[in-house]
C-alpha cells in the first residue's frame, strides 16, 4: 500500500486553515488508499472528533463540511451551530464559507457516506457526491463544487486545536551559546563506571518515517560542525533503512570519535510480516546482530547466519533504548502501533534496559514551535502530546524528550544544537543508569564466591582441627 499523504497543496491547506482557527490537520482516510466506501469512511473517521472532509474533482473545486461532533452512525439528526460547507477554488482568492440554515441539523449521523443535506459524499459507495442546496445548507451550486459531481479524491482530516502558549514553560532550557558548549564538553569527555566500556551504545527504535536517522545525521552535524548525511533518511511507505547499522560520531572533521555509538534499525510497521522483527531488536539488545546485518521482515535471524555474533560483551549489547515518535503523528497512532511498542517495552524492561523517548518533528506538528523553537516547551499542543506519548507508551512524562531534526537547513541553529545535545545527555545518564545496575551485579557475584571460597577454606581448617 502506498504511502498515505494529503492531496492538499500549500496554498489549498492555508485557505482551508484560515477557516478553522489554530488548528493541526491529521489525515485520517483517502478513498483512493483506502477505498471510496462508506465503511473505509467510517473505520477511519468514527468517534474522532471535530473534523474535516475535503473532496476534490475535476473542475479544480477542493470542498467539503467541517464538524465539530463526532461521526458514531446513531442513526440520529446532529445539531452543530459551528458546521459549515466550503469551497476553494483557485479563480478566487479567499474560501467561500457556507453556514447552516438556522433551525436545521447539521448532518444526519448515518451508516452511509457524510450526509450533509445539501452535501452527500461517496453516494452508492462510489467516487460521486449528491448536491441539494437549501437542504440545511443555501449555495449556489456552481460557486460551491462547479457542478461537477464526480469525485477524483475525497479526504478526512481531524481538526485538532493547538492551544497557545503556556505562562511558563513547563522544562527550563538555557538558550545560550554558553550552555550549548556546556552540553558538547559534557558529552566528550563522559566516562561509563566500567573501564573496559569506552562507548554508551544506544538502539533507536520507531515507525516508518519518525525520524531516527534523521535524528543521527543532526547529532552528526551538529558536532562536525556542518551538515552530513550519513545516514540514509528520507520517506517512504516501508523503512528506509534496512540495515542495522552502527554509527560513531567525531567531534568535528577528522575529530576523535565521541563515548557514544547510535545504532539505527529497520522501521517498525502494523503488519506482523513487515518491518523490523521483535526477535530480532532482542538479539539487536543482547549484541548478536553485527553491523550492517540485512534485515528480514519475513523471518527474525538465525544463530548460524552470517550476520550472528555469537560471543558478545558488553560493548557489543545496547546500554540505552531510545523509542522515536513522530510529534505530529502521535494522535493518529493505531491501536496495533501501540500494541507493538507495548510488546517492544515489555522485551525491553525484562533485560533490564533503561528507555528514552524522542518526541521529533516538533516544529512541522506546532506553528508556534516553527515559529520559534524556544517556544517547545511553552506550546500547548507539544506538552499535550508528550503526555499523550507518556500515557498511551507507558513511559513517564520525564523520559519524552521533543527534538528537531534538520530537514531541510544549510547551516546549523544554535537551539536546534541545544536541543539535540539535551536528548544526548540524557541518553548517556540512563546509559550511566544500566551501567550501575552491572557493577552492583558484578559486586554481587564477587561477594558470593568470595563467600563460598571463605566457607571452603573454613571448611579445610575445621576438618584439619578434627583430623
Amino acid at each position: 500500500m502506498s504511502a498515505v499523504t494529503s492531496s492538499l497543496s500549500r496554498d489549498q491547506q492555508n485557505k482551508l486553515l484560515s477557516l478553522l482557527g489554530h488548528v493541526r490537520l491529521h489525515l485520517l482516510y483517502k478513498a483512493s488508499v483506502h477505498g471510496f466506501t462508506a465503511a473505509a469512511f467510517h473505520g477511519h473517521c468514527d468517534k474522532q472528533g471535530p473534523t474535516v472532509i475535503v473532496a476534490y474533482n475535476a473542475a479544480g473545486f477542493v470542498f467539503g463540511a467541517y464538524t465539530s461532533k463526532d461521526y458514531t452512525q446513531s442513526g440520529g439528526a446532529v445539531n452543530d451551530e459551528q458546521a459549515f460547507l466550503y469551497s476553494i477554488s483557485a479563480q478566487e482568492n479567499k474560501p467561500l464559507r457556507v453556514g447552516g440554515i438556522s433551525g436545521q441539523c447539521a448532518f444526519t449521523d448515518v451508516g452511509t457516506g457524510p450526509n450533509y443535506g445539501a452535501l452527500v459524499f461517496l453516494h452508492e459507495d462510489k467516487p460521486a457526491f449528491q448536491s441539494n442546496p437549501g437542504t440545511n445548507f443555501h449555495f449556489q451550486a456552481a460557486a460551491l463544487h462547479g457542478d461537477d459531481l464526480v469525485l477524483t479524491e475525497f479526504e478526512v482530516y481531524r481538526a485538532e486545536g493547538l492551544g497557545g502558549l503556556l505562562a511558563k514553560a513547563w522544562r527550563n532550557v538555557q538558550w545560550t551559546p554558553e550552555k550549548k558548549q556546556q552540553l558538547m564538553k559534557k558529552i566528550q569527555s563522559y566516562q561509563s563506571d566500567i573501564k573496559t566500556v569506552k562507548q554508551a551504545r544506544v538502539a533507536l527504535v520507531g515507525r516508518v518515517g519518525a525520524g531516527k536517522s534523521s535524528f543521527f545525521n543532526s547529532i552528526s552535524s551538529a558536532f562536525r560542525g556542518n551538515m552530513t548525511s550519513q545516514a540514509i533518511a528520507g520517506t517512504a511507505a516501508s523503512s528506509v533503512t534496512t540495515q542495522f547499522r552502527t554509527y560513531t560520531i567525531t567531534a568535528g572533521k577528522g575529530g576523535g570519535a565521541l563515548p557514544l555509538i547510535l545504532c539505527d534499525t529497520m522501521g517498525l510497521e502494523e503488519k506482523p510480516d513487515s518491518g523490523l522483527d521483535i526477535e530480532d531488536l532482542v538479539n539487536i539488545y543482547k549484541g548478536h546482530i553485527k553491523d550492517r546485518y540485512q534485515f528480514s521482515p519475513s523471518a527474525p535471524i538465525l544463530a548460524d547466519a552470517p550476520g550472528y555474533r555469537q560471543k558478545v560483551t558488553l560493548n557489543d549489547k545496547i546500554h540505552c533504548v531510545v523509542y522515536v515518535v513522530d510529534a505530529s503523528q502521535v494522535s493518529i497512532l493505531t491501536q496495533k502501533m501501540i500494541d507493538k511498542f507495548a510488546a517492544i517495552r515489555k522485551k525491553t524492561n525484562q533485560l533490564g534496559l533503561p528507555q528514552i523517548l524522542l518526541m521529533t518533528k516538533v516544529d512541522e506538528a506546532c506553528p508556534l514551535v516553527a515559529e520559534d523553537l524556544k517556544n517547545v516547551y511553552r506550546s500547548v499542543f507539544i506538552q499535550r502530546k508528550a503526555r499523550e506519548l507518556s500515557e498511551s507508551l507507558g513511559i513517564p512524562l520525564s523520559c519524552v524528550l521533543p527534538v528537531k531534526n534538520y530537514s531541510e537547513e544549510l547551516e546549523l541553529d544554535q537551539d536546534t544544537d541545544i536541543l539535540l545535545f539535551s536528548a544526548v545527555e540524557q541518553m548517556l545518564n540512563y546509559a550511566d543508569s544500566f551501567f550501575e545496575n552491572q557493577v552492583v551485579e558484578d559486586q554481587e557475584v564477587n561477594d558470593q564466591a568470595e563467600l563460598y571460597r571463605s566457607s571452603d577454606h573454613l571448611k579445610e581448617d575445621l576438618s584439619g582441627r578434627i583430623v
